[in-house]
């Protein structure tokens, strides 16, 4: 299998890259910076076990390779809010042989959040979710880490919507030689809505900075114990605490790296980096929706969404909102509710 990844990013660049490394064949795509600098000087990707450049085709687009072979595997790695066009630019495109790779091809969605898998199956036939268990960071253009030691990241696997195939078996047998832990479930969604409201802090990271010290990790309580509620009132199931410390162990400890400090989570990156774009909508956005849709009122969430999106459309400065003028927020927030 020839494995495309769209969006070589933090995570798909450390995913291509370790896949490279396992002797998978690569195809990277990516836009602007990103495409000029892994064009000209390669993929390097820093980790426990050294930097390693991998010399990999590069392309901007399905164009850049003409007709798709028909063992190709999408790997869609963009943030949510850039999954339309992906999934518009690279539907379409022609397999050999005949059909599309909508049609065709296994896509296969490495994303946070819930809502990437649900759009590519209104256009992709043969869609896979991941639960991405990767601590990885885009350090510049040309360059990206993972710290995660001994393993680099547990991926969970699983068809869309349910259940699972040999595709998905053969994926995960050359995840498993890449460095990754890459267990296939027939109920992925446990897991990802698990790692769901894990992702609620990303936004408190975003704005506030890292979530650090009893009044922070207090406040992220708050948060995720708003995303349990709507959970429970909705019927979704999600994994226990227990039950993913179990699955993680010591297997992925993060190991400090010269010249790749972690800095923070991808929300707190996209801020940095000034994409103008943020995940909240898809993270604690879709906590919101979820308790609109079932009743539950979700004050912190709705809070948390407007305030990264608004960081992150205005170029504010990633962590530069005091933790306590968050909290200050939060409770007129759930104040008003109450009323």
């Amino acid at each position: 299998m020839r494995y495309i990844i769209i969006g070589a990013g933090a995570v798909g660049g450390v995913v291509g890259g370790r896949l490279a490394g396992g002797g998978c064949e690569v195809v990277l795509v990516a836009r602007g910076a990103q495409y000029a600098a892994l064009r000209d000087g390669g993929l390097r990707l820093r980790v426990p076990d050294g930097e390693f450049t991998h010399r990999l085709p590069v392309v901007d687009g399905p164009a850049g390779l003409g007709t798709l072979r028909a063992d190709d595997v999408l790997v869609l790695a963009v943030k949510t809010q850039d999954t339309q066009a992906a999934l518009d630019a690279w539907g379409p495109a022609p397999v050999a042989g005949g059909g599309t790779a909508a049609g065709r091809l296994p896509l296969l969605c490495a994303q946070n959040g819930v809502e990437g898998q649900r759009m590519a199956l209104r256009t992709f036939r043969h869609v896979y979710g991941v639960c991405v268990w990767l601590p990885a960071t885009f350090v510049e253009p040309g360059v990206v880490s993972a710290a995660g030691s001994p393993l680099t990241g547990i991926l969970h696997l699983g068809r869309y919507p349910w259940g699972t195939d040999e595709t998905v078996r053969l994926i995960a047998d050359d995840l498993e030689k890449a460095r990754f832990e890459a267990p296939v479930v027939p109920d992925l969604a446990r897991w990802q809505y698990a790692k769901l409201l894990a992702n609620l802090a990303n936004a408190v990271e975003a704005v506030t900075g890292p979530v650090e010290g009893e009044a922070a990790l207090e406040f992220v309580e708050r948060v995720r114990a708003e995303g349990t509620a709507v959970l429970d009132t909705a019927g979704i199931a999600y994994t226990s605490p227990e039950e993913q410390r179990a699955r993680r162990g010591d297997k992925v400890t993060l190991v400090p790296l010269a010249n790749a400090p972690r800095g923070g989570g991808s929300s707190w990156q996209s801020l940095v980096r000034g994409t103008g774009t943020v995940e909240a909508d898809y993270l604690n956005g879709e906590i919101a929706l979820l308790g609109r849709l079932h009743g539950v009122p979700t004050p912190l969430n709705e809070l948390l969404q407007h305030l990264a999106s608004t960081f992150a459309r205005e170029r504010r400065e990633a962590g530069s909102m005091p933790l306590s003028e968050l909290v200050r927020l939060a409770d007129e927030a759930e104040a008003a509710v109450a009323e």
